[in-house]
Order: C-alpha cells, then sequence, then structure tokens
C-alpha cells in the first residue's frame, strides 16, 4: 500500500493548479440562474422599473471613485439606462454606452436627448458577441454587469478596450437580496458566484487591481405595502405560490422596520486597476 503523507498532499495541489475560469462557470451553472435576458431587461424598462437605481446612492459612489485624468473617451458595458456613462459626458469627449438590451439604449438615448448631451454614442451588443468594431477606449466600465456566463473571457473583453483604466463592480457575496428571504420563501440555493472569482482571474493575468466597497440598501428597501415589496421580491422569484407570499406575508408584518430596509443591505466590490501596456 501506497502511503501520501501531508507534505507530498502539499507539493500537488496549490492555487497555481486551480482553474479558475473553469471553476466560475461551473458555479454559473450550479446557481441553477443564468443571466437575464435582453428580453426580460426590455420589459423591465418599459414597466419603468428603472427609475430606482438612480435613486440609490450607488451610481454617486461609483463616480466618486473613479480617475478621469487625462482621459477623452470611456466605454459603458452594460451600461443600461446610462446611470454611470451620461454623468461622465460633459468630462469627455465621448461616452459609449454598450448594452444587449435595446430598451435600455433606447432609454439612454431618451436621458441623453432630455439633458442635451450629444456626445453618446450607444452600442447594441452582448458580452458574448463580436466586439472587434468596438471603440477602445481611455477608460472601461462595467458597472453591476459582470455576471456573466463566462467571466474570463468578459475580463479580457474588458482590458482589451481600455487604454488607462478599467473600472468595473461585481456582487459581494453571491446574492441579490438577503438570504434570509430565500430562507423564508424555502428557497435558499447556491448565489451567484462573487467578485474573489474577479480577483483570482486577474492575478492569473498578471493584474493585480485595487478593491474598495460599495454598500447600498437592499433593492428590496423603501417600499410602502406589501403587494410593492412582494412585486420587488417577484423579479428573483417571480413563480411565487400563494403558501410561499404568506410566508413573506408573516416576514414582512413582524418586524415593520426591518421590512422597511428590505433586509439586509447589498455590498458591490469596486475593482480598478490600471493599464501598463
Amino acid at each position: 500500500m501506497t502511503v501520501t503523507t501531508d507534505a507530498q498532499q502539499c507539493e500537488a495541489i496549490t492555487i497555481e493548479d486551480v482553474d479558475f475560469a473553469r471553476l466560475y462557470r461551473n458555479h454559473m451553472v450550479r446557481s441553477g440562474r443564468a443571466p437575464k435576458p435582453a428580453s426580460e431587461w426590455d420589459a423591465r424598462v418599459r414597466a419603468g422599473g428603472m427609475c430606482r437605481s438612480k435613486s440609490s446612492g450607488y451610481a454617486a459612489a461609483f463616480l466618486s471613485r473613479m480617475d478621469l485624468r487625462g482621459a477623452r473617451t470611456l466605454l459603458d458595458v452594460g451600461c443600461g439606462p446610462g446611470t454611470i456613462c451620461l454623468p461622465l459626458a460633459g468630462r469627455l469627449e465621448r461616452v459609449y454606452g454598450l448594452d444587449y438590451s435595446a430598451a435600455m439604449l433606447e432609454a439612454l438615448c431618451g436621458e441623453a436627448a432630455q439633458q442635451g448631451i450629444e456626445n453618446a454614442v450607444t452600442i447594441h451588443r452582448a458580452w458574448e458577441d463580436d466586439w472587434s468594431d468596438v471603440p477602445v477606449c481611455d477608460i472601461a466600465v462595467a458597472s453591476r454587469a459582470s455576471n456573466v456566463a463566462d467571466l474570463d473571457a468578459a475580463l479580457d473583453k474588458l482590458s482589451a478596450h481600455a487604454r488607462l483604466r478599467v473600472y468595473m463592480t461585481h456582487l459581494v457575496g453571491g446574492h441579490f437580496m438577503d438570504p434570509a428571504i430565500a430562507d423564508v420563501l424555502g428557497r435558499r440555493h447556491q448565489g451567484f458566484p462573487d467578485y474573489i472569482y474577479v480577483l483570482n482571474l486577474l492575478h492569473r493575468k498578471g493584474i493585480h487591481p485595487r478593491v474598495d466597497y460599495i454598500e447600498i440598501p437592499s433593492r428590496l428597501a423603501g417600499t410602502d405595502s406589501f403587494a410593492a415589496f412582494a412585486a420587488r421580491v417577484a423579479w428573483t422569484y417571480p413563480d411565487l405560490e400563494q403558501a410561499e407570499r404568506d410566508r413573506l406575508r408573516a416576514w414582512y408584518d413582524a418586524d415593520p422596520g426591518r421590512a422597511a430596509q428590505g433586509g439586509a443591505p447589498m455590498r458591490w466590490a469596486f475593482i480598478h486597476w490600471e493599464k501598463t501596456t
């Protein structure tokens, strides 16, 4: 019988042996929740569901951490209605908003027109599409837009389209709402891959980013009725059964202060790096 010592086991596996790109893809599959298709975002925009994100404080926190020195152009990947790129348009020669949701880009154009912004250009594209004609800009941004099937490939695209700096945020903890609410519903499951994958994948590429954190109220916060609260929960769990709604109502009524906060706050890792080549 061959005996493997602890020393031999330690030599066999190190962090260099871990395929983080594959680990991320497996984790995404195990989460059981594929990224939402463009059609769902289109429907949300047309239902007026993107207004709250502009007033959450998240955008101000993101923008305050950016360095625009030496920059003339910016590419905002997963731009949505222009929450990040439009406030910067007045300080840059041109901003590009890229998104796979046509309705998001329409909303961006409408907002730009309302603000008199004429140097914003939209690009209808997904992470998985061909980016050969997407302009390389001084700064590339991916704000809450990196929950993709292949993160490794997405990071390569993002970095390749920046001359000076890259800024992105990725979910901390893998859940978009307080896991306690999923427990109430009886639906606790594997969370999405969180930001630590980004750091490990970048390390493999020889990129050593700086990391900060943005904490914002839960996406369920600020509702004034159970119906409004349940409607926000249904964005994640669209097929709530009556028994689940009853349990959710009991949780909501048990602690009005907690319900108003929507449970625990959300945290995003703010990850950024300078381009060296």
